[in-house]
C-alpha cells in the first residue's frame, strides 16, 4: 500500500513538471513568434511610454505592412546602439535573462523608438520655424513630450534602402540615431533589427491600455 501511494506521488509530480514544461516551451513559441513583453527602462519615449511600463509587443506587425513614417517600433540595438560584448558570465547572463524574459527587469540591447524617416526619406532639422523636416516639408510633432524642440542637434540625412532613422519622443533625453551621427552606420538601423510594435501597456495596472502612436501626421495615415 505504501509502495503504491509513493509511486502515486512520483507520477503526480512527473505530471506536474511536465505540465510546467509544456506551459514554458509554450510560452516560447508564443513569444517568439507573435508578442513578447517588453520593459520600458527610460524616459525617451514620454509621454507615450513611462519609465518601468511593461508593454506587449506584436512581433506580426509588420509581417504583412511595410514599417511606416510615425510608427513606433521595438528593435535590437546590438551593433547600432549598443556594442556586442562578450557578457559578465554564463550564470550572471543567465539570471539577467531570466528576469528580462519575465519582464521583471531592462533588456539594455532592446529599444523602442519612433520611426522619422524609411528608405528614401531625407530628413532634416531644423526648418527656419524651428520644426522638423521630412523631404522637404515641415512636420508638426504632436506627439513631442511638452517643452522639447524636435531637435538641439542640427542634422540632415537621407535614408538608404534597408534601413530607418529612429528618434525618441522625449528628444532631450533620447538616445537614438541622432547620438550615432559619425559612428558606422551614421545612427541608421536596418529593418532586420525590428522585433515588432508596441501593441499594449499592461504593468503598472492603472497605466493599462492600448498603445496608440499619433503619427499620421507624417505617414499621410
Amino acid at each position: 500500500m505504501t509502495r503504491a501511494k509513493r509511486q502515486s506521488r512520483k507520477l503526480g509530480w512527473r505530471f506536474v513538471f511536465l505540465a510546467v514544461a509544456l506551459i514554458f516551451v509554450f510560452l516560447a513559441l508564443v513569444r517568439n513568434t507573435w508578442v513578447d513583453v517588453y520593459y520600458i527602462p527610460s524616459e525617451s519615449m514620454e509621454p507615450l511610454l513611462l519609465t518601468g511600463d511593461r508593454v506587449l509587443v506584436s512581433r506580426t506587425a509588420f509581417s504583412h505592412t511595410p514599417i511606416e513614417r510615425g510608427d513606433v517600433v521595438v528593435f535590437d540595438g546590438r551593433g547600432s546602439f549598443t556594442p556586442l560584448t562578450s557578457g559578465a558570465g554564463a550564470f550572471a547572463d543567465g539570471v539577467v535573462g531570466a528576469g528580462q524574459w519575465l519582464g521583471l527587469v531592462p533588456n539594455n540591447n532592446i529599444y523602442v523608438k519612433r520611426v522619422l524617416g524609411v528608405a528614401g526619406d531625407t530628413v532634416k532639422c531644423c526648418s527656419a520655424d524651428g520644426l522638423l523636416e521630412i523631404n522637404g516639408v515641415p512636420v508638426t510633432e504632436s506627439y513631442l513630450y511638452p517643452g522639447d524642440e524636435p531637435s538641439a542637434l542640427p542634422f540632415e540625412v537621407t535614408v538608404p534602402q534597408g534601413r530607418l532613422w529612429l528618434m525618441g519622443d522625449h528628444r532631450n533625453v533620447s538616445l537614438d540615431s541622432r547620438s550615432l551621427l559619425g559612428a558606422p552606420g551614421g545612427g541608421l538601423i536596418s529593418t532586420s533589427k525590428v522585433i515588432g510594435s508596441p501593441s499594449v501597456t499592461i504593468w503598472p495596472l492603472d497605466r493599462i491600455h492600448p498603445i496608440l502612436s499619433d503619427g499620421s501626421a507624417l505617414s499621410g495615415r
